[in-house]
């Protein structure tokens, strides 16, 4: 897109995604225009569609190709303000979650993404891309949440990984990727806990 800068473009991206994640992907509506150009530069995800509860799609949105890469090396906002880096979790493995206020389907899947975190199952950290941080730690708190509030106002991870929202990528202690699901999901399901056991393989 000529004269868009590329946190402009992520914005697109982000809202619009390819035509297949819509139902599973965010909500937020862009200029169609704008739409069809994001979604023309992405490239194709699996598709998500509608499954009963629990139940891993049949593609589900599972993407295994990267695995064994290491987690990019961007920064991102602590609860506290500082920066922090997806290293800091080494050791032990971590469920990535990249979502946003205005995400519908984000914001459904947030409590289940809580209580695995609760579970001690896998450490889960869920960063947000919505461009005010400020509301990030209070909307987490009015849904009775125990999430940590880590903010990616730049959208560095989104850039990083190409991501449409939600999107979600399991680590293993080593910090190397073992697969990422685009799409909302249900984390707290017996399905979730066999894709979750794959980090200690």
């Amino acid at each position: 897109m000529p004269g868009m800068s590329s946190r402009s473009l992520i914005c697109c991206l982000l809202a619009a995604g390819p035509p297949a994640l819509l139902l599973a992907g965010c909500d937020r509506k862009s200029d169609a225009p704008a739409q069809q150009q994001a979604s023309a530069n992405v490239a194709a995800a699996d598709e998500v569609t509608a499954q009963p509860k629990g139940a891993v799609p049949a593609k589900a949105g599972i993407d295994r190709s990267r695995k064994g890469e290491a987690a990019p090396p961007v920064a991102f906002e602590g609860p506290d303000g500082k920066p922090a880096t997806l290293a800091a979790f080494g050791g032990a493995p971590v469920l990535v979650n990249l979502w946003a206020t205005w995400c519908a389907p984000c914001v459904a899947e947030l409590p289940t993404l809580d209580a695995l975190g609760r579970s001690g199952k896998v450490r889960v950290v869920a960063v947000s891309q919505d461009l005010d941080p400020a509301k990030v730690a209070p909307f987490l708190s009015a849904r009775g949440l125990s999430l940590t509030a880590y903010r990616d106002p730049k959208l560095a991870l989104s850039l990083a990984y190409g991501a449409n929202l939600p999107t979600t990528i399991l680590y293993d202690a080593a910090g190397r990727e073992v697969w990422r699901m685009t799409g909302g999901y249900e984390w707290n399901t017996p399905a979730a806990a066999a894709l979750i056991a794959e980090a200690r393989r």
